[in-house]
């Protein structure tokens, strides 16, 4: 992982070695941190560290949540998403011989930023909670037997760092910025899964995304897609060159340069 933003994170209480040879990881990244190493708890919210990786257990939400690229809706999409004709590969400019480099800005879990990289981009992703840092980074480097999921994974690099201050001092531009902003019109629906409950303990409510799409068109070299809801407004009321829709999300897409 680049450059980590080492600091601590208010919704972790503790550091859990699940086993003994996790011991050692468990107390550097507890260090990192700033928090203790205990025993696990069914009432406290604590970042657990296995021989097979990290899993954040929270018990409001219910069972420990850690990211897999070779299991789940992960490997689903990968095999099943239709590959460069679904409406994301439209939308970040994929043609034939041709595989943009991509930053994402708002990393999340990574989905979409798989999805690119399965595609066959480069993705630099980019976020500021140093959990999903934690997360991400764990997942990438877990090691694979699958060669084709390997090649796929060595194409994806995480950043924890502010995506605004981290673009305005890009030494290094991409040709497409992508973004997927938190839309507070998703609560009642998508609120009801585990992952995106967390997702909004961990990021909190969407308050810069109007200065991230200005300071990405300024920077990216051909074009910035942002990904919303299907019926969402567009973001700081900002008309795109074009929208790609699939059955319940919307990529608006703006143009910096002619591709």
């Amino acid at each position: 992982m680049d450059n980590l933003l080492l600091k601590s994170n208010s919704l972790i209480d503790a550091v859990v070695a699940v086993t003994d040879s996790a011991l050692p990881r468990a107390s550097s990244i507890a260090s990192q941190l700033n928090l203790p190493v205990s025993s696990a708890s069914t009432k406290a919210n604590q970042l657990l560290v296995d021989t097979d990786g990290l899993s954040l257990s929270i018990p409001d939400i219910g069972k420990a949540i850690s990211i897999d690229f070779s299991v789940g809706k992960y490997d689903h999409r990968r095999k099943f998403g239709g590959g460069r004709g679904q409406p994301l590969a439209k939308a970040i400019g994929l043609k034939k011989g041709l595989s943009p480099r991509v930053i994402d800005a708002t990393a999340g879990f990574a989905r979409d930023a798989f999805v690119i990289a399965s595609l066959g981009c480069e993705v630099r992703m980019v976020e500021q909670n140093f959990l999903l840092c934690l997360l991400i980074d764990d997942a990438i480097n877990k090691h694979v037997d699958d060669d084709e999921l390997a090649v796929i994974l060595n194409r994806m690099r995480i950043k924890n760092h502010n995506a605004i201050d981290y673009l305005k001092t890009l030494t290094e531009p991409a040709e497409v910025i992508y973004m997927d902003p938190m839309y507070p019109g998703r609560d009642k629906s998508a609120l009801v899964k585990k992952e995106m409950q967390l997702l909004h303990q961990l990021i909190g409510p969407d308050t810069d995304s109007e200065e991230l799409l200005a300071v990405a068109r300024e920077i990216a070299l051909k074009r910035v897609v942002v990904k919303r809801p299907k019926g969402a407004d567009f973001v700081g009321d900002k008309k795109p060159n074009v929208s790609i829709e699939s059955k319940n999300t919307r990529y608006d897409v703006y143009v910096t340069t002619l591709d």
